[in-house]
């Protein structure tokens, strides 16, 4: 990957807003978003096949945690939803003439740095999009779009299945990529205990933070 430049877009809900089909208590919710978050920017950032991660936010929380990690911080108002705030990253990538970019949700909190090269090891010649769904097959849990701007996000709509359409609508190549540790995001209990099952340190926090 050494020939494109890559760049990675966090949008991430606001915490005290996220996650309502968590029955956890509210502050019980944020801390988890908060320890999926760190997960995930920690995972994303350190990536050797990364240059620049985007987290486009309304939560001045979530903003300042990235900028810990070295993230570029972008505000959103959320009134226009994930899909616009995934445009602003595009923007500003597309404009610092970005090759690509990898668009991850903020509760993913298993990823690791080995997922992401085997991501891009499924790149393709030329307009691609690959696409890693849930674990439930209702939602993109990782989006790659070469160029920037081949196609705009559909984030909420049955999500993987439309991006795919789409990617042959704009005539590039596409593949649906399963990783498992991507696939696994948190909607509800029954995916936050597969998560606490894992022996990660990420996991660990999450048991702690229900205690």
């Amino acid at each position: 990957m050494s020939n494109l430049r890559v760049g990675a877009i966090i949008p991430v809900k606001t915490f005290s807003r996220a996650k309502s089909r968590l029955t956890l208590p509210p502050e019980k919710k944020e801390t988890i978003c908060r320890i999926m978050l760190e997960s995930v920017l920690g995972t994303v950032t350190r990536s050797e096949v990364i240059e620049k991660t985007v987290i486009v936010s309304k939560d001045e929380a979530a903003l300042g945690m990235g900028k810990r990690f070295g993230a570029t911080g972008i505000y959103d108002g959320e009134e226009l939803g994930v899909n616009h705030a995934v445009r602003l990253a595009d923007d500003h990538l597309k404009g610092e003439g970005f090759d690509l970019t990898i668009v991850f949700p903020q509760d993913i909190p298993l990823i690791q740095g080995s997922d992401i090269q085997s991501l891009l090891s499924f790149r393709m010649p030329g307009r691609f999009v690959l696409v890693v769904p849930s674990r439930k097959f209702d939602g993109t849990n990782a989006l790659v779009r070469r160029p920037v701007d081949v196609m705009e996000t559909h984030y909420d709509e049955d999500s993987y299945k439309i991006h795919l359409e789409n990617a042959e609508r704009k005539g590039a190549h596409s593949a649906l990529i399963l990783i498992q540790r991507v696939m696994l995001d948190v909607d509800d209990e029954a995916d936050l205990n597969i998560i606490k099952g894992y022996d990660l340190q990420v996991s660990k926090s999450i048991r702690d933070a229900l205690v």
